[in-house]
This record gives C-alpha cells, structure tokens and sequence, in this order.
C-alpha cells in the first residue's frame, strides 16, 4: 500500500517535470539487458499476448508516453525509470494496474473504469511496461513509394463541383475507431458519404480551394478526399509512416511563386521524419528525418516525434514542432531539393505537441506541454519571440483568437492537467504575450482537449473530455469573451453514452457541433448541434453509422484557419 500511495504522488507530480534523455545504446546491450529484466521482474508475455499489448498500447498509449516510453505530455514507462520517474519493475503490477484502471486528475484516462480496456487487458498492458520496448522497425522512401496508390487521376476527376449542396458548409467527422470519415452536409445535416480513411483519424485539413479533405491516421495513412463529385470520394492514398499526426497543404502565394495547394506535408511520429507529397495525387516525393539533439545542443533523441504541422500564408514555410528535441523547424518548400538545408531550426522547450496561429497570422503559438509552457514564433522573421509560463499541461488544440474589450486580441488554451483556461495578449504593447487572465473551471481537476470560437461568436466553448469524473467528461461549458463569466454548462442528454468533445462551428459561425464520444460496440453516439446564441440544442445526428465521433472539421473555417 505504501509503494502504490507513493507511486501515485509521483504519477499526479509528473507533469512538473521534464523526461531524461537517454543517449543511444548499442542493440545488443538492449537485448542482454532485456533477458535480466525479464528474469529480475518474473513477468513475463507470450508472443502472442506481446502482439496484443504492442497494439493496444500503440492505440491508448504511445500518443502520450512515446512507442519507446521514454516520455513525452505523459512519464516514462522504463523497467529501470529514467531518474524522475521510478522503474516500472519496482512498482510491480497492482499499483500499474490501478493507474490504468483509475486515471490520474493530472491528464491520465480511466481506461479500465471507462470500459476501454478490460480487466485482462489492464493487467496485460501493467505487465508490458514492466518489460524492456520492442523495438522500433524501419519504414523507409521505398516502403512510402510501395503504399502510394492513385485511385483518381485529375485528368480523370470533375472541374466543377456536381452537388447542389453547399459543400463548403461540409463536416468532416471522424469516426475514430471505425477508421472513417463521414462527410455530413452542415445546412441539411444528412450523412452524404462514408469514407474508409485510415484507422483513428486524427486530423483533416482542407485544400486552400477547399475542395479536397486530406486526412492523416494514427497508422501513418493519408487520404485524398474529392468533395466535388455528387457523393465524396476517395481519389488517393499513401502511408507516410507507422503512426502520425499531422498533415497540412502549402498556401503560399506570392512573389516567390504559387505553391497553392502544390505539396502537401505529414509528420511522422513512428518512425521520426517527415514526408512530403504532390498534394493532388499524394505520389511521395521527400522524406526527412528529424532525430536530432535535445534543443540543438543536448542528447541525442533517435524518437524525435512531428507533432503539429501548420502553414505560413506569408512564406513559403511550414512550421514543424519536433516534440522531444524541441526544436521549431521553418521547413522551406520552395525547393524541395534543398529543403533540408534551408530549413531554419529554433531551439524552444521540449515536448512540443499542439498550437496555432494568432490572428494576424504571423505568430505561431505551440504548447510544450509536459514543462507547462506556451512557445511563441515569430514566423516571418524566424526567431523564438518568448516562452510562457502557463498551467499543467497546456493542450490548446489549435488554439482560440478572441478579441475582448479591454485586454484587445487573446490566444486561448486550456490545459489537460488543470482546470484552467488561460489567455495571453498578443497585440504590442506592455502586456503582449503575457497571460492577462485566468479562468478556473468548475468542478476541479483537468481534461480539457479544446477550446473554440468564431470571429462571429461571443463566446468560447471549452470540453472536458480527459476528466476523471463522469459528470465532467460529459460537459461543455461556454464562457463570456468578454466578461470571461460562465454562461452555460451544457450536459450531454442521458440518452447518448460517451463523452463530450471538440467544438467546431458552421461556415456561419452560429451553431457549434460536439461529439459524443462513446464506445466501439454501443450505438448511442451522437454529433449534439448548438445554437451559438442561445445556448440550446437544436438537433442531434445519431445512427448506427456514427461509430465514436471525435473531431470535426467544417470546410470553410478549416481553408481559413479559423479558430
């Protein structure tokens, strides 16, 4: 009882601190060391059941903790620890399981107590960690080129688009452990297409037309979809990787040339690189790698992670987050032949993951959530502007742009390790890039996933989906930009099981879609439709199709970045 109490002090200090970098070993040394390991802790896996646990932990885990656990937003999970965290051998597998089972108010999901993960699956995954990561397998240019396929030619597609629906009012919608997309008419609110993606869609960016959804997996696949055909297609594929979470298309226009919708760019997370494709037929045409030195200078991080990719309408730049080195890569597209060396890399914070522009679009902010830090970029000029401090784990999705009356425009995050929203001015003046203000959320504890508003909207929506209490999971709570006083907390009606997510506004900007994110094998999801100004439900999309909603993307606002 006294080595679980203590364990669970340290997993609700984690956030607090930074993960070790470890410097690369030699192969063989791993695998001696894994036999003593395995010897020392007595757990040991059959092959089958390591199969298992590999995939479930890829599916619930690795996003957070690293496929080679050595730590990110979440601890390390080290048989020997990594000297901030302690070894998972000595924990042992009761005090791993209720961790599992439980959750942490500090961000970690209650796997066990939401069902997720059964009573056997808790225990194999609490016996997995205590045993050495498998190690990571290659993916190369060659295995890219071999998963590309062409479905659509564009000699072959429609020059115009062929629906009498307002297409660019279209949600993308994703139906995360289905492996799919629907597309879902915002003005009429019928289901138009199905689209097999690729499993657990993480997210959608659109074209600078609009016309095209590009979709990135949490499996590496990226998806071409054609919004101008009657019903939606898919008209290409690829696979950049084993696991990703990012992909964006070029937009700059301008003196140095037209790169509108000529590339596009997704960030692998297993293995560490970045691909880039021709963005109408996704044929693969660069890999770079982004393994590389803690903050230019530190130990060596062979998984050195893409998290957020987002694009410069100014420059013909991407900016790429590497999380654990912690470096902001200016990936220069302008020629790809010598796009590795005009890449600029500024050393910031490590463990970058989610961020956004502000509303002038010259400033990038990014969370480097596991140090509790906002990064700001001044883009154009390829510098880091500041780092702020800001609560426990800062998760801002892309972010909220709100003006208000007296501080002028805010950037908004909310946190997954605490209740609290906090906005930082961003106009010049005495107080840019300060945090002006700060909103406690009823009920204690963290969870927030997202944030969001519109240019239209006097409001700002905020989830709680990554609470450990129930009530909270299930809530939305919407707040004055102004007055920063809370309106409303929406609940999620009885008869929809899950847990409330992601806002996303219409083209618009007066209803607010939110998921209902239940599980797999229920039919009791739903997308819940928000009037934005009064607070009230005005319809709900329900249907056996409708297989664990998550994010939702609407065409227009996503071609603008409005967030």
């Amino acid at each position: 009882m006294k080595k679980l109490k203590l364990f669970l002090l340290l997993f609700a200090l984690v956030g607090l601190f930074s993960c070790k970098n470890e410097k690369k070993e030699d192969t063989s040394k791993k695998t001696e060391e894994a036999k003593v390991e395995k010897a020392a802790t007595g757990v040991s896996l059959t092959p089958a059941e390591m199969e298992k646990a590999k995939k479930i932990f890829f599916n619930t885990c690795a996003g957070c903790h690293g496929t080679t656990r050595k730590g990110a937003t979440g601890p390390s999970l080290l048989p020997d620890g990594d000297g901030k965290f302690p070894a998972t051998k000595d924990l042992g597998t009761e005090a791993i399981k209720s961790i599992i089972t439980n959750g942490m108010p500090g961000g970690m999901p209650d796997w066990g107590k939401q069902g997720i993960l059964s009573p056997q699956e808790v225990e194999l995954m609490a016996k997995f960690v205590q045993l050495p990561p498998p190690p990571v397998p290659k993916y190369t240019m060659d295995d890219v080129m071999k998963s590309w396929k062409l479905i659509v030619p564009v000699k072959d597609r429609v020059t115009k688009p062929m629906t009498k629906r307002n297409w660019r009012n279209y949600f993308g919608v994703v139906l995360r452990d289905a492996g799919q997309v629907a597309i879902i008419d915002g003005d009429t609110k019928e289901k138009v297409a199905i689209l097999n993606t690729g499993f657990a869609v993480h997210i959608l960016r659109t074209s600078v037309s609009g016309r095209y959804f590009f979709s990135i997996g949490r499996d590496g696949k990226v998806t071409l979809i054609d919004l101008w055909p009657e019903t939606p297609q898919i008209v290409a594929e690829a696979k950049a990787s084993f696991d990703a979470r990012s992909v964006e298309v070029s937009k700059y226009h301008g003196p140095k040339g037209d790169f509108r919708d000529k590339y596009i760019i997704v960030g692998g997370y297993t293995p560490s690189h970045y691909v880039v494709f021709d963005a109408m037929t996704l044929k693969p045409l660069k890999l770079v790698k982004t393994d590389g030195k803690v903050l230019g200078k530190g130990e060596y991080r062979d998984e050195a992670r893409v998290a957020s990719i987002v694009a410069s309408h100014h420059d013909p730049l991407w900016v790429v987050n590497v999380k654990e080195t912690g470096m902001v890569w200016l990936v220069d597209y302008s020629d790809l032949d010598k796009i590795d060396e005009n890449t600029a890399k500024i050393p910031t914070a490590q463990f970058l993951h989610d961020g956004g522009w502000d509303h002038t679009g010259k400033y990038f902010l990014v969370a480097a959530n596991a140090v509790n830090k906002i990064v700001v970029i001044d883009v154009p000029n390829k510098k880091l502007v500041t780092i702020i401090d800001v609560g426990t784990k800062p998760h801002p999705g892309r972010g909220a742009n709100i003006y208000n009356k007296k501080y002028g425009w805010l950037w908004v995050t909310g946190h997954i390790g605490e209740g609290k929203l906090a906005f930082i001015a961003t106009d010049p003046g005495p107080n840019q890039w300060k945090v002006v203000h700060n909103i406690v959320m009823e009920g204690g504890g963290g969870g927030n996933l997202f944030v969001k508003t519109h240019p239209k909207s006097k409001h700002l929506w905020a989830d709680r989906a990554l609470s450990t209490q129930e009530d909270l999971q299930r809530s939305i709570f919407v707040y004055d930009i102004n007055t920063f006083k809370l309106l409303k907390t929406l609940h999620v009606p009885d008869k929809y099981k899950g847990r409330a997510v992601h806002m996303e506004y219409n083209k618009n900007g007066n209803e607010v879609w939110v998921s209902v994110w239940g599980k797999k094998n229920e039919t009791t999801s739903a997308v819940l439709i928000y009037d934005d100004k009064t607070l009230k439900l005005k319809q709900a999309i329900e249907g056996d199709w409708l297989i664990t909603p998550t994010g939702k993307f609407n065409v227009y606002n996503t071609a603008h970045d409005i967030y």
